[in-house]
């Protein structure tokens, strides 16, 4: 049986107003950009998507299944400027239908510089789910599905989360297919047989998450105009080669990137009915601890460097790799300790502030990549070049050292 399982990821990093040089207040973040952002991506996205969610499940009585990790940047923009969406994924989550994922709170690479401060991000964002949906998440992805050997054995040596989203990359899997549950390579800690490993590995169908990502709407794709019939049968061919075609892609997929007037609702409407009827009773929408709960892992998936889910070459080079990048955030993160420092000695806004920073969009925007992939860095950012995003980050950077006694 072919069970699909939708994950999204809802994310709104908080972008920076234009800081100069000679400014000295402590005051960051473009609220008026964030706000009209935010409300765009409600009324285009957030708002109709998370309704139609609600609506499938009902529709076809929780058989429709679907999971999102949110990330606290983002449900505090929308606590503050679209309340109802909150209150709709609520509902949502309150089906059962849906599971929430965890992550680190800000949405950051910190990970890669500091274990103490991701730990800490994983333990704010588990306590925010609790807090304002009443759940505490047991899968994890990092952020932008930035994964390695090295995070997996760090997970399982946590014992909070029993499985991982990663991106299914094609050096690694060979001649596998993502279709099937993994997991990592043994550890001195966890280094059992494979189906008693603390942590499993779900990994991402990027051929068919992709169609709908990024391929819907491009008439000049042999497969537009895209039918949920079409798509259903895609799906039905992993009966025989696998368990689950794993769907995961930005929320903002339907109606902010995939516009309404290409037929994305039309086309998330008529799909759980056609995935349903190509083949009765094989195929079914599970989230992923229900994945988890009907197949048992076949081998092992080993990334000894890092990969994500970003451009072509699935790496961390979105984020890190050019001077404007590694500088910034080597600076950030040489402020780690003097801020909390500061934090601990009555500055209650520092820490805060110092953690929005550490949004991997602020690194993202700083990406100098051309072509395609170039393309896609200039649409989802605020400047009009990598080194403006730079140069604005460090501004605001250098207060924040005063700011720190650094």
């Amino acid at each position: 049986m072919a069970s699909v399982c939708f994950y999204f990821q809802l994310h709104q990093p908080w972008r920076l107003r234009r800081y100069s040089v000679f400014a000295n207040d402590p005051f960051y973040f473009d609220d008026a950009a964030n706000e009209q952002i935010l409300r765009k991506v409600a009324d285009k996205c957030y708002r109709p998507t998370t309704l139609k969610m609600l609506d499938l499940v009902k529709r076809h009585d929780r058989r429709f299944r679907c999971s999102y990790s949110i990330t606290c940047t983002a449900l505090e923009q929308l606590q503050r400027w679209a309340p109802d969406v909150v209150d709709t994924l609520k509902e949502l989550v309150d089906t059962g239908a849906c599971e929430l994922i965890g992550e680190t709170s800000h949405h950051s690479p910190s990970f890669l510089f500091s274990k103490k401060e991701f730990d800490a991000q994983v333990t704010v964002h588990q306590q925010k789910m609790q807090e304002v949906f009443g759940v505490v998440p047991k899968i994890f992805r990092n952020t932008e599905l930035i994964y390695s050997n090295e995070l997996a054995h760090h997970i399982a040596a946590r014992g909070q989360h029993k499985a991982i989203i990663c991106e299914g990359v094609d050096r690694l899997l060979g001649f596998r297919s993502p279709n099937y549950i993994y997991v990592p390579p043994a550890s001195e800690t966890d280094s059992g047989p494979i189906e008693d490993r603390r942590v499993k590995l779900l990994l991402k169908n990027y051929r068919l998450s992709d169609d709908i990502a990024f391929r819907f709407s491009n008439r000049a794709w042999k497969e537009w105009p895209l039918s949920a019939e079409r798509f259903a049968e895609w799906v039905n061919q992993i009966n025989g080669d696998g368990f689950t075609c794993n769907l995961f892609m930005d929320y903002e997929t339907f109606g902010e990137h995939q516009w309404a007037d290409t037929g994305i609702f039309q086309f998330l409407d008529a799909l759980p009915k056609a995935v349903y009827d190509i083949n009765p009773g094989h195929n079914q929408f599970l989230t992923p601890s229900q994945v988890l709960e009907c197949s048992d892992p076949v081998g092992e998936y080993d990334a000894p460097n890092w990969t994500s889910w970003a451009d072509t070459e699935r790496d961390l080079s979105a984020w890190l790799g050019n001077p404007l990048q590694d500088n910034a955030a080597a600076e950030l993160y040489r402020l780690e300790e003097p801020v909390r420092e500061r934090h601990a000695a009555g500055d209650p806004y520092i820490l805060e502030d110092w953690r929005k920073l550490t949004t991997s969009d602020h690194l993202y925007y700083m990406c100098t990549k051309y072509w395609a992939d170039g393309d896609v860095h200039k649409y989802f950012s605020p400047y009009n070049s990598p080194y403006d995003a730079y140069i604005n980050f460090m501004n605001v950077l250098d207060n924040l050292k005063i700011r720190a006694g650094a």
